[in-house]
């Protein structure tokens, strides 16, 4: 029952946005996120931890005016995501743009298959969707909802364009076939990672948990790490999807000192995006949870 109560929920929102125009839905759900973030003192506690981290040196009022910006980012992606059937090869464009492409045409031209570095910035959902809709589509790797009616409902969402998700917990044969036929990998790799899948690595300056799997799979395939991100633009009113040259990932006969080189590298590139547009990262997330062995927890209250 409960499981139906929350799928009706999302449902409900999804449909309501839908029939909503774009601007109306998009004003209409950064309200909605701003006042669900208000009510959860749990999540406003995380993200200014977060922003006192990341940027020790600013006032407390910036770091609201970030959350607040952050919000009606979260607010916007729901929107769009709502809008997703509307969605075509001819209109997308009056919605993202895109730079850098030639850099994904250079990677794909190595025909070892592409890995798209990215994070959770600005509607990320939509950069793989706009990706799928100018005539490249792609696998993404996403961890399932617990709710399996709503996962089956966003992953329909997601594959309206063409792309085709691979369950993150399970991930490695389906990644190694879809970059073995030479095609696009989508990764997530922003987000604080176990002990035992990552190494530490310099965040903002603190030492924080980030996967090794980016790095390792693109040892293993040869395959192009190119950075690929959102952002929105506010002097164009559209959102940017912004591609990067490949990264010159360190290869030597010590593989562990290479994995560990290339993923502090990873880090460095997103943490850069970070800082060209902080109101767009999604500050929600225990980034710093998992600390080196002795340090004390960040985020105790």
């Amino acid at each position: 029952m409960r499981e139906w109560c929350e799928y009706a929920a999302v449902w409900g929102v999804l449909k309501f946005l839908s029939v909503l125009s774009r601007s109306v839905s998009r004003t209409f759900a950064a309200g909605l996120a701003r006042f669900l973030l208000a009510c959860s003192p749990r999540l406003q506690h995380v993200a200014m931890t977060n922003l006192r981290i990341a940027f020790p040196d600013w006032s407390d009022a910036q770091r609201r005016a970030v959350i607040r910006g952050m919000a009606q980012q979260i607010g916007w992606m729901a929107a769009e995501f709502a809008h997703f059937p509307r969605l075509t090869p001819q209109n997308i464009s009056q919605i993202v743009s895109r730079q850098g492409f030639e850099h994904f045409e250079a990677a794909r031209a190595r025909g070892r298959g592409v890995i798209f570095l990215t994070g959770h910035m600005s509607a990320w959902e939509l950069a793989p969707f706009a990706q799928a809709l100018y005539g490249q589509p792609l696998s993404f790797l996403a961890r399932g909802i617990a709710n399996g009616r709503i996962d089956a409902l966003v992953n329909r969402y997601r594959c309206l364009s063409g792309n085709q998700p691979i369950e993150k917990n399970n991930s490695a044969r389906a990644v190694l076939r879809v970059l073995g036929e030479g095609g696009t990998v989508g990764i997530l790799a922003d987000q604080n990672t176990s002990v035992d899948e990552g190494v530490f690595v310099d965040f903002f300056g603190v030492p924080a948990c980030a996967t090794t799997g980016l790095a390792r799979v693109a040892r293993h395939t040869g395959a192009a790490v190119l950075p690929g991100f959102l952002h929105w633009n506010a002097a164009s009113c559209k959102y940017v999807l912004k591609f990067e040259p490949a990264l010159p990932f360190q290869v030597t006969q010590d593989e562990e000192a290479d994995i560990r080189a290339n993923t502090a590298l990873c880090a460095r590139v997103i943490e850069n995006y970070i800082r060209a547009y902080p109101e767009q990262w999604f500050w929600l997330h225990k980034r710093w949870k998992n600390r080196p062995a002795g340090e004390p927890d960040l985020y105790s209250e």
